[in-house]
């Protein structure tokens, strides 16, 4: 029996990412950690963890920026979780001296005012149109960290209101991203971890 394809988490140097891996691990992925960005031109799957603040985790990937758009042109898997999804985006209102890695257009944007408390932390639900992949989850909880979020595009698999409507699931390609947090979204995001599993092995 062949091992399945590795999935390669990123480490910033910042935070945890061994909660995102464990979830991975659960779902049977097969994971390792790197906090050498030249590796990820090469992963089977490359992850981008929920970690850290736009500005430090795009000085990290600098490195492998066109990497890292080299296999999303070529159709390579990557996930990207919070942060992770953020950096896809061609920049953030939270570092705007910083680009973004530019594979999903658009501009990530702080959390409005009429949201409330920001940042957004704890449970929210799912919104996706019945063509969705994720339209099974439509109206079910995830679990969110953050205080800024990109605008719902054509990418857009599900959109979650806080404030305003902002991307919570997006897929361009080969490339899955989550803005909530899988790994602490219990069995929903056990659920959709799994789903992401036989996507992107699938079709990577």
């Amino acid at each position: 029996m062949t091992a399945g394809p590795e999935w390669l988490l990123f480490d910033y140097g910042v935070g945890n990412l061994h909660s995102l891996r464990k979830a991975l691990d659960r779902v049977g992925a097969r994971t390792a950690v790197t906090d050498d960005p030249a590796r990820l031109a090469d992963a089977d799957v490359a992850v981008l963890p929920g970690v850290g603040a736009f500005g430090h985790v795009m000085d990290a990937l600098e490195p492998a920026r066109d990497d890292l758009r080299a296999r999303h042109a070529a159709g390579k898997p990557t996930l990207g979780v919070c942060i992770g999804m953020q950096a896809l985006y061609q920049g953030s209102e939270e570092t705007p001296d910083h680009a973004g890695l530019g594979v999903l257009p658009g501009t990530v944007a702080r959390l409005p005012p009429s949201a409330g408390k920001v940042p957004h932390m704890g449970w929210n639900t799912l919104d996706a149109p019945p063509e969705s992949p994720l339209a099974a989850f439509a109206g079910r909880h995830v679990y969110y960290v953050h205080s800024y979020a990109a605008a719902p595009g054509p990418e857009a698999l599900a959109t979650t209101e806080y404030g305003t409507p902002y991307a919570a699931a997006v897929r361009a390609g080969n490339t899955l991203a989550f803005q909530f947090h899988p790994e602490k979204s219990s069995g929903v995001g056990h659920d959709l971890l799994v789903l992401a599993r036989k996507s992107l092995e699938e079709e990577g």
